[in-house]
Order: structure tokens, then sequence, then C-alpha cells
């Protein structure tokens, strides 16, 4: 079972609109707002990531151009967002959404003295903006989330992208034979991330209702544990 938590009611606040997957699995790591207090750090980010934290940032945050518009598709413990916010600049627009109202408080303190940047509680899967943006990106997301789950936020993610924009999905990936470290994810995967094993078996194209449009790279980190997948959407 997952560490032990302090039960809260869930008429509380703070569970209030929140997927019952997210009660379920995740009320450890992402929902208790004590839990999330403790656990919003950068050493927890480079531990949980084994040490490839920066690099795998920076594939995201290398996509980020002064003057972009960016939406993150859901809230990051550590710095991630306020790199990307002081990323895009006072000359564009930062939106971070989230559905936990924790995570939301979060980010609302991390991103406070920003005024181009915004956050919204919203599902990732249906968040609405008259924003048109350059980038989005779901940085490990998708690995959290049930298998439908996956598929709507992929194709809404890629349905906001307008010609010359791009999706950014950063996210595990299925381990090299080799690579040790997979058959320590196959234990955490089995009592920690039910939902994460799926992302060894499908490639994220796969999730897209409409794969054809758009353009896909892909490159992979740590011998396959992790991956960065952009979709572009060709100018027209």
């Amino acid at each position: 079972m997952p560490p032990e938590t302090t039960t809260l009611p869930l008429d509380d606040p703070d569970y209030d609109g929140v997927p019952e997957y997210l009660i379920t699995v995740y009320d450890w790591a992402y929902v208790n707002p004590r839990q999330v207090k403790r656990l919003d750090h950068n050493w927890v980010v480079k531990t949980l990531l084994f040490g490839n934290d920066q690099r795998l940032m920076r594939a995201y945050l290398d996509e980020i151009k002064p003057g972009d518009s960016v939406w993150q598709v859901a809230h990051v413990y550590g710095d991630l967002v306020q790199r990307a916010a002081q990323k895009v600049g006072p000359t564009g627009v930062f939106h971070l959404s989230d559905i936990t109202p924790a995570q939301v408080r979060h980010g609302n303190a991390k991103l406070s003295g920003v005024p181009w940047a915004s956050v919204f509680r919203a599902d990732a899967a249906s968040f609405a903006s008259h924003i048109t943006y350059n980038v989005i990106c779901s940085f490990f997301l998708l690995h959290e989330v049930p298998e439908s789950k996956k598929q709507a936020i992929v194709d809404h993610m890629l349905s906001r992208v307008p010609p010359g924009g791009k999706a950014v999905f950063v996210d595990y990936h299925r381990p090299k034979p080799w690579q040790p470290i997979g058959w320590l994810l196959r234990l955490v995967n089995a009592w920690l991330e039910p939902f994460a094993h799926a992302l060894w078996q499908k490639s994220i194209p796969e999730y897209a209702r409409h794969s054809g449009d758009f353009c896909w790279t892909r490159r992979t980190f740590f011998g396959g544990v992790y991956q960065c997948t952009i979709a572009t959407r060709p100018r027209q």
C-alpha cells in the first residue's frame, strides 16, 4: 500500500470535485494538502527521476521561446513552473491548470509574482481558454491517469495546438532490456503507479485520434526509462 496519510473527510474542500481515481490512488501524493507540502521540493523530483530531473525539464523548457503562449496541463513539484513562466517572459502568457485544490494553491503561490502567469482549476481533458497556445506541455501527467483519460487528455491537448504550434509530452517510456531500473519500476508501478505501465505498451501517438495531422518526434533518456515526445502541427 502507499505511505499512510491522515484521512480527510471527502466533504473537505480539498477533495471537492477531485476525480475518484485521484483520491483512491494518489491521495498520499497529490490530494492531501499535508502530503503536498511535504513533497513539493526539488530534491523530491530529483530522487523520483533518478537524477534525470534537469535534462527532462530542459527537454520541455528548450521548446519555449520568449513571448510564447504556453499551457502546462498540470502542476509539477519543484521549481519547473517558475522556470517555464520565466522562459516565456513578460511578452508572453503562461497558463497552468490542475484539478486538485492543493496543487492549484501551490501553483498560485509559486507564480504569484509573475503577472503574465495564471493558474486555473480545471481538468486537463476539458480546460477551455480563449488563448491560442504555441506550446502545450504534459510533464509526467499521462502515467498518472487511467487509460481512457490518457486518450482524452492527449486529444484535448492536440485540439488546442494551432498550425506551427506543438504539444510536448515528457513522461515514462519502456526501458531497454539492459536497464536495471526497469525492474525496480515494475515493482513501483505495481505498488504505487497502476496506470504507468500502459506507457510501456503504447506510444503516445496511439492515444491520439488524429495523430496523422501532426509531425511526431521522440527522444528517450536514461536507457529508455523516459521520453520526450513532441507533436507539431504543420503550418498551412
